[in-house]
């Protein structure tokens, strides 16, 4: 069994167009994977701390994900990663999944943002400027080389100029700072949000332009729009069916079944488009087994012996 780092998965310097690719591929097989519910455990005397299992099973990859958060930890939030040999059922790797979660994340909204968007989108708004966001954007300029993008930022203590300074080396896009939410949702193109935490909506109704998508990373703050926005997407069913305005969507498909041509996306230039894609493990396993492969010469090897003979106790 191997011991895959954190230091190891940067080390490879994954590049975003591989990420989007590897995405792209579990969004298109979704169908074909074994994707139970997750198990989440949040202990009623411990507020804020969970821990969610999730497994699932994709083809040669499969394994099992495990996130925890606790507040007062630095990160609050970690996630690990165990992958199976699904011919033999023998663990493979023991995985960080911290950056594998970070990226998938990016790679996987900006599959919904050029899957529903409009073809000419260039005004885009963000907000929540952590990891998240820079995978996003990093994957985003790797994608869209054809234009240039303006990209308004919600100032929040010096987050928009450290985000602004990280991409200062593109050309193709250029950075607004606005200094409250209406500002950066008016007129805007897309709307992504990696916020983890909003008491209460980002804004009124009014602000969302005709043609807007909206991506909610954490699915916070966007509540009035579930009810008057005309589609809503999600990569899982089973991630939304208990949101208290499921039943009054206008219209709802999982956004696989859209690439694959079982239900319909954009279908005007007029339609406003919400996309909840609150994460499914089926990515971050197709990721690890893919890095697999990448360091299964390199990787730390660990003795791992199971019994290979009935015993008794």
């Amino acid at each position: 069994m191997k011991i895959i780092t954190h230091q190891d998965i940067m080390d490879l310097n994954i590049s975003p167009l591989e990420a989007y690719d590897w995405s792209e591929y579990v969004i298109k097989n979704k169908s074909q994977a074994i994707l139970p519910p997750k198990i989440s455990i949040k202990p009623p005397e411990m507020e804020g701390v969970f821990c969610n299992v999730m497994p699932c099973y994709l083809g040669e990859f499969g394994g099992v994900k495990m996130v925890t958060r606790y507040p007062d930890r630095a990160p609050a939030l970690d996630s690990q990663l165990m992958l199976l040999d699904t011919a033999t059922g023998v663990t493979k790797a023991l995985i960080d999944a911290n950056f594998i979660t970070a990226l998938r994340t990016g790679a996987v909204c900006v599959h919904s943002l050029l899957e529903f968007a409009n073809p000419d989108f260039s005004l885009i708004g963000m907000m929540g400027l952590g990891n998240v966001a820079r995978a996003t954007m990093m994957i985003l300029l790797s994608k869209v080389t054809d234009r240039k993008l303006i990209v308004k930022l919600l100032k929040y203590a010096d987050e928009h100029q450290l985000f602004a300074q990280r991409f200062s080396s593109y050309d193709n896009v250029e950075f607004v700072f606005c200094d409250t939410p209406e500002e950066l949702v008016a007129d805007s193109d897309v709307v992504i949000s990696a916020v983890t935490y909003a008491g209460q909506n980002v804004c009124e109704d009014k602000y969302f332009k005709p043609g807007v998508v909206v991506i909610p990373v954490h699915t916070l703050g966007f509540t009035n729009c579930d009810l008057f926005f005309d589609k809503v997407f999600a990569d899982d069913y089973g991630h939304v069916k208990h949101f208290r305005y499921f039943d009054k969507f206008k219209s709802f498909a999982e956004v696989s079944d859209v690439v694959t041509g079982k239900a319909v996306g954009r279908e005007t230039p007029e339609e406003r488009i919400l996309v909840y894609n609150i994460g499914i493990a089926l990515h971050d396993i197709y990721f690890a087994g893919k890095i697999y492969n990448k360091l299964q010469n390199t990787a730390t090897e660990v003795e791992f012996k199971a019994p290979t003979e009935r015993f008794w106790l």
